[in-house]
């Protein structure tokens, strides 16, 4: 079954992208979106993105739409890589490259720092603090990085790299989702 979303700003504002049904994969809500994208408002045109647990690609869409130089989508479901494929080509969006693997796989490679990244893995499989140590470890983020983070509501995040600052956090439903900059 086929999934639409709108992206909500920039050169692609109103336009769809589809996506697939996978286990786990809820895209970021509209209005989680727009609190997001509005706390980045400065932080994107310009910018490397990074999207972690990519599901539907609607961070890494929404950040290209808004000028981000370039995105990397990462997403190890082959037919929910075919649907971020299919996006790209119908947008014409070069900016946006997609690497089919797992995140530990993924970021255990060789390392090119970026500006903004965002996580958004699975509910209630615990990959948050191993995915953050390994970005803050591993050379992937770039002096005074953007990190966004949702979660379960009920998460307490803990184990994080100490060096990150929270700049903010709000709830909605059951999500909670924290932007943090890297010290």
């Amino acid at each position: 079954m086929q999934n639409k979303l709108r992206i909500i700003g920039g050169a692609w504002r109103s336009r769809n992208i589809t996506f697939s049904d996978a286990p786990g994969l809820r895209p970021t809500p509209a209005r989680v979106r727009e609190t997001l994208f509005n706390w980045l408002h400065y932080d994107i045109a310009g910018k490397t993105c990074l999207d972690l647990y990519a599901g539907s690609g609607a961070l890494g869409f929404e950040a290209a739409s808004r000028g981000a130089k370039s995105v990397v989508l990462v997403e190890s479901n082959a037919q929910v890589c075919l649907s971020l494929k299919n996006n790209v080509a119908m947008l014409s969006a070069q900016q946006i490259s997609i690497a089919q693997t797992e995140v530990s796989r993924f970021l255990a490679a060789t390392a090119q720092g970026f500006d903004v990244v965002f996580i958004d893995p699975p509910f209630a499989k615990d990959l948050v603090p191993t995915t953050c140590l390994a970005l803050e470890n591993n050379g992937w983020l770039n002096p005074h990085a953007k990190i966004y983070i949702e979660t379960e509501r009920t998460l307490t995040l803990s184990g994080l790299p100490a060096n990150w600052q929270v700049l903010k956090h709000k709830t909605a439903g059951e999500v909670a989702y924290q932007l943090f900059e890297r010290g």
